[in-house]
């Protein structure tokens, strides 16, 4: 069955970095739950220290961060050590070990012909509806600075137009006459 933006988003408990996690614990935040395909690979490798970068950034929207491959807790961990020395970036967020790729399979991230998943963004309102799902494919990585935009954007409760940035004016429901 289809994701569908506006119902409950696919819950979760897994492993992860900072121990055993569900999306029900996030229950009253924002969520910004990211899929990328392994640890150790190029692009993944510059989009979750990118994320960390502007952790903070998320934590004044009321967002946790969630990260998650189908690598193991070990795995995410020594790759985390490796990227916090090469870019001096601490990386706080918990990063999913999706091993059996459940949530992979739930959040339409895997491919069964070949066996990977793919990036894939998706942003979990406080009552844990999913509000927005975006989809890279594997050359291709995310902007951070994008996804904080939709974020804020989804946090106005109004009309955005298109290239709309946070300060800048909404539109005006249309008014219909009865």
């Amino acid at each position: 069955m289809p994701l569908q933006l506006g119902q409950p988003a696919p819950d979760f408990t897994l492993k992860s970095t900072k121990g055993k996690i569900s999306l029900s614990d996030y229950k009253g935040k924002w969520v910004v739950l990211f899929t990328h395909p392994a640890d150790f690979t190029p692009i993944c490798s510059t989009e979750v220290p990118e994320f960390a970068r502007r952790s903070n950034e998320f934590e004044k929207l009321n967002a946790q961060l969630i990260g998650a491959s189908v690598d193991s807790v070990f795995s995410h961990i020594a790759w985390i050590k490796d990227l916090e020395k090469s870019t001096g970036v601490k990386i706080d967020y918990p990063i999913v070990a999706d091993i059996n790729k459940e949530l992979a399979k739930k959040y339409q991230v895997y491919d069964e012909e070949s066996g990977l998943t793919y990036r894939g963004v998706f942003i979990i309102d406080p009552e844990g509806k999913l509000q927005y799902a975006l989809y890279h494919p594997m050359q291709m990585g995310r902007s951070v600075e994008e996804i904080l935009r939709v974020l804020k954007a989804l946090q106005t409760g109004g009309l955005t137009p298109a290239e709309w940035k946070p300060g800048e004016p909404l539109l005006e429901e249309p008014k219909t006459e009865i």
